[in-house]
């Protein structure tokens, strides 16, 4: 297992990839470790000056200690906000494995003690209408898994079945996070404690709701930090 370098997937799209993402890279640097977000596929982008920027990448890149360039922390772009194959197809374009191999290349040369990898949209992410997904780039590398859980209702099954995917591709999920997505979620400790009990791997961390993320010291938003010094080496 790359003990440093670990993919962030989600059991959805908006289920706070990112937020999550910027907790663990605030706690890890506060723990002692280099840090460094990475972002290899967005879509959502705003074009800008500097040319296009997604929002999730630049939280990614504020909330790490190495300053790398944006092209390198987020080197595919598009600026449709829907599926990145999609998005790559109306500007003429196609996402390949091997430059996004590259591209990881890259950033594994800022030498970040702790490097963290947030992927798009959920598990099974396509890249094209060939059977590539984004998947296939996390097996390739034989990178160690962290499952974000939205907490909302229908989490059950999408948790359970996006960590059965990740399994039977034959990959570890070195833990979960639980992401709790609103104040006001039915029966919430009882769904959380359900999926405590059913899942085949280990609770990192749960993360109780918070309204902005700008106004949340970042390391105490960590709750119930069960496994995270294990994980992350600390």
């Amino acid at each position: 297992m790359k003990k440093n370098i670990f993919f962030i997937t989600g059991t959805d799209t908006d289920v706070g990839k990112t937020y999550v993402s910027d907790l663990l890279l605030h706690a890890i640097l506060k723990a002692g470790k280099s840090t460094l977000g990475f972002k290899p596929i967005s879509a959502g982008c705003e074009q800008t000056p500097d040319g296009l920027r997604n929002e999730d990448a630049l939280v990614l890149k504020a909330a790490s200690s190495i300053n790398a360039q944006y092209e390198h922390v987020n080197p595919i772009a598009f600026a449709p906000p829907i599926a990145p194959h999609i998005a790559a197809e109306q500007v003429g374009q196609s996402i390949d494995l091997g430059a996004l191999q590259t591209h990881y290349e890259t950033i594994q040369r800022y030498q970040a003690d702790v490097l963290l990898i947030e992927g798009a949209g959920g598990w099974r992410l396509p890249l094209n209408r060939k059977g590539t997904y984004l998947s296939d780039f996390v097996l390739q590398n034989q990178l160690p898994v962290i499952l974000v859980v939205g907490m909302r209702l229908g989490c059950l099954n999408h948790a359970i079945l996006t960590l059965q995917s990740i399994q039977r591709d034959g990959l570890q999920c070195v833990g979960w996070i639980a992401n709790q997505l609103s104040d006001d979620m039915p029966v919430y400790e009882d769904n959380l404690a359900t999926l405590r009990e059913i899942m085949p791997a280990p609770l990192i961390a749960h993360v109780p709701y918070m309204p902005s993320i700008k106004k949340t010291d970042k390391a105490s938003a960590m709750h119930q930090l069960e496994g995270f010094a294990e994980v992350f080496a600390l």
